[in-house]
């Protein structure tokens, strides 16, 4: 067993442990439960049945040896596997697809948001006991660790897990009992937002897809068994297993029978290593395609045609009060315009009530994803600028809207050519005044159909940075998606990127359709179809973009992908 340290996406450094590497074996990747840590894990890892594998595992921060504090936020958890995966790949020369992940209870939770938000080209993942959704023996203990956290920014909580509900196994009681590096707090924003994110899972596990084995303890008094047989049951998965093991606790790889469960996870791993499936699918995800079906069709019950009803009556009588939902009514809450006030965030209305109401609309969670969206656009153009060299970039943005965050761009970065593709022509005017005011030079609209293929013949242009961002969802058909797709890149320089935002997710789909009208005119609903990471990806690969950095918003509502051609 050697030790290290590695850097994760923040800067922060993470020890981490290695066991068993050799070149061109495949490699095992292990994340220990809460409180816990990697060197618990060194049984396992020294058992005969994983000596074949390189096998990995680290101290999530505020945990063992890793020194950098815990986060609030739980996707910080996920943006750090995904710095390690990243790491083991690059430092050892690991393929992605030679790559199994397992890990136990809340790191249970931390894996599944890894492969649904980020869809990793890994082999597969085994689930012990997943956290989705946590035993509590206390009458409104969510609602107390909420109220916690209002009071105190860093509140932290005590858990209740004895180690007598871990494991039968004695020598395994007592050696957690007397493991100084145990730590038995867990702060208290963080133990709400894995709760959400554990829900959030459950509730769309059909984005994932890899083959997956789940091992659930019979008798488990810390999650709730019910939450991991309906992530289950909701799988995409064409190979996936579900274990229930009898009288086992939830400390499933210390429990007495463990070699059980050593025995089923190796027959599982090996089995997916030698049937893996590297065809790409490009076919739309039927469970999204169903989503936005049932929603354009208006399938839902009538309490809730009631509810979005009022809503929409409400907007449109009072929604002249907020000047958000007034530019929102008047232009579309999906256009440019709608767009560029939702980013300045400042809130604005007639009258106090105006006000009141305006900031309340801004807050929306939805809002707050786009706002975190534009930022990390910008992180990776920069980014990506800043490799290329600021007098070679030469950048199209296939549906720029106003222009808004191009602006930004040109501001850094006077030298940047910018051309800007926008069907509106009421964005172009408004974007157009900017250039104007502004004197910029080397950066123009023009007025195409981003979803004809010619377009990019048409605009002779050839780009080194191409960005689409916020207009896939706004269509259904795949079609259409790929003649976008294809028309870049084939125009696209060799070494340039494509910067492309997805949706995966979002908690407002169906009040968005309802409620808010579309840039579409006609009074159209704002209708979408979220498409998986996965999906999204594939599209890209299939016309040799392969992703190489994503960033995602705390929430996992909307990533931003940089993908080079290959």
């Amino acid at each position: 067993m050697e030790n290290f340290y590695f850097n994760t996406f923040d800067g922060n450094k993470i020890f981490y442990r290695v066991w068993n590497f050799e070149k061109n074996k495949k490699t095992l990747i292990i994340i220990h439960r809460g409180h816990e840590h990697s060197e618990r894990l060194n049984e396992l890892a020294q058992d005969e049945k994983f000596l074949k594998y390189n096998i990995f595992a680290y101290d999530l921060r505020g945990h063992g040896y890793t020194e950098t504090k815990t986060s609030p936020n739980a996707m910080d958890y996920v943006r750090d596997l995904a710095s390690f995966v990243n790491h083991i790949k690059n430092e050892y020369q690991i393929k992605e697809e030679d790559i199994f992940i397992v890990a136990n209870s809340i790191g249970g939770v931390i894996l599944s948001a890894y492969v649904h938000d980020f869809a990793p080209n890994i082999a597969g993942i085994a689930l012990l006991a997943p956290a989705f959704e946590i035993k509590l023996y206390i009458p409104f203990a969510r609602q107390l660790v909420i109220l916690l956290t209002k009071i105190k920014k860093d509140a932290k909580v005590m858990s209740y897990v004895k180690a007598k509900v871990l494991t039968h196994d004695i020598e395994e009681q007592n050696k957690y009992n007397s493991d100084k590096l145990i730590n038995k707090e867990i702060n208290a924003k963080l133990l709400i937002d894995l709760a959400d994110m554990g829900k959030r899972l459950v509730e769309d596990s059909m984005a994932i897809e890899l083959p997956t084995i789940i091992f659930s303890a019979e008798k488990d008094y810390v999650v709730k068994n019910s939450a991991q047989k309906k992530f289950f049951l909701n799988l995409s998965s064409k190979k996936r297993e579900f274990i229930e093991l009898e009288n086992f606790y939830h400390g499933i790889i210390f429990e007495k029978e463990r070699q059980k469960v050593y025995k089923i996870l190796d027959e599982f791993i090996q089995d997916v290593f030698k049937s893996q499936n590297t065809e790409l699918d490009v076919s739309p995800r039927e469970f999204s395609r169903k989503e936005y079906e049932r929603i354009a069709l208006e399938e839902y019950p009538l309490t809730e045609k009631i509810f979005y009803s009022i809503q929409k009556f409400s907007m449109k009588t009072f929604g002249f009060l907020s000047k958000g939902m007034s530019l929102g009514l008047k232009y579309g809450f999906d256009s440019g315009i709608s767009l560029d006030y939702i980013y300045k965030n400042q809130a604005n209305g007639k009258l106090l009530i105006g006000k009141f109401i305006d900031r309340f609309y801004l807050n929306q969670i939805g809002w707050a994803g786009v706002r975190e969206r534009k930022k990390n656009l910008l992180t990776l153009i920069k980014k990506k600028i800043n490799n290329l060299g600021e007098e070679n970039v030469k950048i199209l943005d296939v549906a720029g809207g106003t222009g808004n965050y191009l602006f930004d761009i040109k501001e850094k970065y006077p030298k940047v050519q910018i051309l800007i593709n926008e069907f509106k022509k009421s964005n172009i005017e408004v974007g157009e005044e900017v250039i104007k005011k502004n004197n910029w030079e080397n950066i123009s609209f023009v007025n195409y159909d981003c979803f004809d293929r010619e377009t990019y013949k048409k605009i002779n242009y050839t780009p080194n940075i191409v960005i689409i961002s916020g207009v896939f969802e706004l269509f259904e058909n795949n079609n259409m998606l790929e003649n976008t797709i294809s028309g870049v890149a084939e125009i696209l320089e060799k070494n340039g990127a494509v910067i492309y935002t997805g949706q995966p997710w979002h908690p407002q789909l169906k009040q968005i359709a309802l409620v808010l009208n579309s840039h579409k005119g006609n009074n159209k609903s704002w209708l979408m179809r979220r498409r998986s990471e996965k999906e999204l990806d594939s599209l890209f690969e299939k016309y040799n973009l392969k992703k190489e950095r994503m960033l995602i918003d705390n929430n996992g509502i909307f990533t931003v992908s940089l993908a080079e051609l290959r």
